[in-house]
């Protein structure tokens, strides 16, 4: 197959589909990063991550149309409101879910797999009955399309690097309020030790809502970059969730760094391989691949040393 390219239209098409890779990263990265937060500060394994993501999705085709049909003039601005919405409308799903079901299966991990499994469901068939069983699409600002022309065979597309950049800033946000706040202090200290943290008088429950609320919140904003790769349905959010515990794991769990990195590299693999095989099989080599890696650095790529 490489036979039938010149060597600098090789070169132009691994560059076109790494450029293509950047919108899938930062929906990886922003789904993992909400999920590590649920799930390697918290120990909650989160089987409706991607419903709160497919919410986000929900939200902003919903201001889209807003933006659209009543305030037509401020449209160019509708995506930063709707990326705001969905954190605020996820994330406040994910904290009435902590305080109504995640709460009591604290130190169950299994049971809050099946717990979330069934939550799914429940989503998925509240979005099939609210929005029908149908994608649906959102229209991006004018300022949103097109590419820059990097070369006569490479384009930039604009918002690929939109996103990135918008993935890029949420995490140096969740990095300095995990680990350059009095709030993240808080929430490693509970993850640490809670009869401890409750003894010199941290609220924990309402830590625990917080950071559920959060990476539920995160999750939402990433369903923001989703409505620019693909269409949404009440079911999308299923073709994802795989992908982002496999990022989480391969990254290491508790590792914010070791998440950016897997998302980028995962990301990157499938959307080159995508090029010259099927969806299905460039998944299948990059599992492979993860796994191999895995069994010989099971603690991820970057796992937090511990003193011991």
């Amino acid at each position: 197959m490489f036979a039938d390219y010149s060597s600098t239209e090789l070169m132009s098409i691994f560059a076109m589909q790494g450029f293509a890779g950047l919108s899938l990263f930062s929906v990886f990265v922003l789904m993992a990063m909400g999920l590590a937060i649920i799930f390697g500060q918290m120990g909650v394994i989160n089987m409706a991550h991607g419903e709160f993501m497919i919410l986000g999705a929900y939200t902003t085709y919903l201001t889209s149309q807003f933006f659209q049909n009543f305030m037509p003039e401020l449209f160019a601005g509708s995506f930063f409101v709707a990326m705001v919405l969905a954190f605020l409308v996820s994330g406040a799903l994910g904290a009435f879910v902590e305080w109504a079901m995640v709460r009591h299966l604290y130190r169950r991990p299994l049971d809050t797999l099946l717990a979330t499994w069934g939550l799914s469901l429940i989503l998925q068939q509240a979005y099939r009955s609210i929005f029908g069983a149908r994608e649906v699409g959102v229209d991006l600002p004018d300022w949103m399309m097109g590419a820059f022309n990097v070369t006569d065979f490479v384009q930039l597309p604009i918002n690929g690097l939109f996103v990135m950049v918008i993935a890029l800033s949420i995490a140096l946000a969740v990095y300095l309020l995990m680990y350059r706040s009095g709030w993240g202090k808080k929430v490693r200290a509970v993850v640490q030790n809670r009869p401890m943290a409750e003894a010199v008088g941290i609220n924990t429950a309402g830590v625990d809502r917080a950071t559920f609320a959060l990476g539920c919140g995160i999750a939402g904003v990433a369903g923001s970059a989703f409505t620019m790769i693909g269409s949404t349905g009440p079911s999308s959010g299923q073709a994802y969730i795989v992908d982002t515990f496999l990022v989480v794991v391969f990254g290491g769990a508790q590792s914010l760094v070791g998440t950016i990195v897997s998302a980028f590299g995962i990301s990157q693999a499938q959307s080159t391989m995508e090029f010259f095989l099927s969806g299905s099989m460039a998944k299948v080599l990059t599992l492979l691949v993860v796994v191999g890696i895995l069994m010989l650095r099971p603690e991820g790529l970057m796992a937090l040393k511990v003193r011991r």
